[in-house]
């Protein structure tokens, strides 16, 4: 089953080949949520400062019944904190918002603040080196046991690959079906970076393809599912959300094979229209590309 798999760390920790997304889940449903999906079988749960439910993710964590070692909890440095003092404060906020003695995963949310997301003018390379360093001091202190960034271009890695002490260990941007930035995941993957995937179902908006949904059919499958397959044969980590237990069910059943066939002609799949999520900055920077 996809919920027991793991993928390696370059530091040599386990992180699950599934995440539970809870970007848009508000506080207050985050605990439920997560309860939820630790009781249908995942693992590997996903949230971040900016997203505002530290608190509820971590309750739910605690009150999972499941013990905490089992399992793996990422949150994210909010993208405008380019400054050392700025990061290591926010890395101890986060520790204290959820509640937990230590995080799996903390990485950075962007290179860029979001009001800058758009523009390539400037990608903040000393203000992600000082956060960068505030992240490599909490792992050190054990204070998080893994690190990486999100949304990273190539210069932006190649930043903290040439002038970091640690490496990232994971690159999380967006991916799926319709857009797949393949540079950046073979320049990730070759640095032993590993490479997941949020908005795995373009935020919905891939239920209204009449390709995918074909394609879907074929396999006898959700659309859901077919998306996370794909991602899952490219060597990539799906991060999918819902707060409907029986759709967490159904993403996480994903053992079949899409042929190399289908899988070639999904790459080539057309981008998809965000429709009104296109002002989220990660989309609106998808669509432009």
């Amino acid at each position: 089953m996809m919920l027991k798999e793991t993928y390696r760390l370059a530091n040599g920790n386990e992180i699950p080949k599934l995440g539970f997304g809870t970007w848009m889940i508000d506080d207050q449903d985050a605990a439920k949520a997560v309860q939820e999906a630790i009781q249908v079988g995942y693992r590997h749960i996903d949230t971040a400062q900016a997203y505002k439910n530290e608190a509820g993710v971590g309750e739910g964590i605690r009150n999972s019944g499941i013990a905490r070692e089992e399992i793996f909890l990422t949150t994210k440095l909010a993208a405008e904190i380019k400054d050392y003092a700025g990061a290591v404060a926010a890395i101890d906020g986060s520790l204290e918002k959820l509640g937990l003695d230590y995080i799996d995963l903390m990485i950075i949310h962007s290179p860029k603040p979001w009001a800058e997301f758009q523009s390539d003018a400037d990608h903040f390379f000393e203000g992600n080196l000082e956060a960068w360093k505030a992240l490599e001091e909490a792992y050190q202190a054990g204070k998080i046991r893994a690190i990486g960034v999100s949304n990273f271009e190539q210069v932006d890695l190649e930043n903290l690959l040439e002038n970091g002490t640690i490496k990232p260990m994971v690159n999380q941007i967006l991916a799926h079906i319709g857009y797949t930035p393949f540079d950046v995941i073979a320049f990730s993957q070759q640095n032993g970076i590993l490479v997941e995937a949020y908005s795995p179902i373009a935020h919905g908006e891939m239920l209204r393809s009449a390709e995918i949904t074909n394609m879907a059919e074929k396999y006898g499958v959700s659309i859901p599912q077919l998306a996370i397959r794909y991602l899952l044969q490219l060597d990539l980590l799906p991060l999918p959300k819902t707060l409907n237990k029986a759709h967490m069910v159904n993403k996480a059943d994903v053992d079949f094979e899409i042929s190399s066939e289908d899988m070639k002609t999904l790459k080539e799949l057309k981008k998809l229209d965000y429709g009104k999520n296109t002002d989220i900055p990660v989309f609106r920077r998808a669509t432009d590309q």
